[in-house]
């Protein structure tokens, strides 16, 4: 019987509140329910190392001169201060192949210990990060004339595209969640590409956990309030209903970001939760009658 790969995992986002950390949590547990040698290096609040079944988490912390990207996500220029330690855990583990995730602090140090060792690299799309930095330069430059700000977008999106795309020509391997970015990136790394499904915990998530009866219709929106996911769009949509006079629905938003306040001012009839997780994301997603999603920046489409 052939052994299972042993894999070293460097996901750019774990703990943080959002899709890709999701990915990488429900990838890190698969491989713990089957009984698969995992060593999993993510950024962390302290530098620790912990064993769990047949998994091995390696947490570093990130230093005082890391920049914020996100609520809870960073970069770290000086990250690779802790290639000793990391070069230490996997001569122990041994990986078959490591797993890089993106363009952020943790994966790039994993391309490079991936290279320096001779160890093969695999590596999986989560962001298009190209797109979330145009959406944030046009609120940047929103004071500039529209003529302006589509020029300085236009050149960074294709700027950083080109440059992921560069970047995920380390790995041998590389692995996208739609076939739009499969083609683009096969075409432009000449690696083989393949898809990288997900899907829905239906017992988790049930119309079943519905909690509200009152008759009011709920549009319902999940994931970070920031500009790359084209959130304000949902006042528009409630103009558009007033508008239409009417009254008896209500939006209920789940997540936090910086978007918040102005969803909070502008909209009349909306609650907005925060993060929520578990349990009551479950209700929450139940409690709604339609979802709306106005993000065009999204990876998984």
């Amino acid at each position: 019987m052939n052994k299972p790969l042993r894999v070293a995992f460097f996901p750019d986002s774990f703990l943080e509140i959002n899709g890709a950390a999701m990915t990488s949590q429900k990838l890190v547990g698969y491989a713990k329910k089957n009984g698969y040698p995992f060593l999993c290096i993510h950024a962390g609040r302290k530098t620790e190392i912990i064993q769990d079944e047949t998994v091995t988490y390696l947490s570093l912390k990130r230093s005082p001169v890391a920049i914020k990207m996100d609520e809870d996500l960073a970069y770290d220029p000086l990250f690779q201060r802790h290639s000793t330690r990391v070069i230490r855990e996997l001569v122990k583990f041994r990986p078959d192949v490591l797993h890089i995730t993106g363009l952020n602090d943790v994966s790039i140090t994993g391309a490079y210990l991936g290279w320096k060792m001779q160890i093969p690299v695999i590596g999986s799309w989560h962001t298009n990060i190209h797109e979330f930095a145009a959406h944030r330069l046009a609120k940047m430059f929103s004071f500039l004339p529209a003529s302006y700000v589509s020029k300085i977008t236009n050149f960074a999106e294709k700027k950083i595209l080109d440059g992921s795309v560069l970047y995920y020509k380390i790995p041998k391997v590389v692995l996208a969640p739609n076939q739009e970015l499969i083609d683009l990136l096969a075409r432009g790394t000449k690696r083989k590409a393949f898809l990288m499904t997900r899907g829905v915990d239906t017992e988790t998530f049930s119309p079943a956990k519905r909690t509200v009866s009152d008759g009011v219709f709920r549009f319902g929106f999940v994931g970070r309030l920031r500009a790359e996911k084209n959130v304000r769009r949902l006042v528009d949509l409630e103009k558009k209903l007033l508008e239409a006079g009417q009254v008896n629905f209500k939006f209920l938003i789940v997540g936090e970001g910086d978007e918040r306040g102005f969803l909070e001012k502008n909209m009349r009839f909306v609650e907005v939760t925060g993060f929520l997780d578990g349990e009551q994301l479950a209700e929450a997603y139940a409690n709604m009658d339609v979802f709306v999603f106005p993000s065009e920046t999204e990876a998984f489409g």
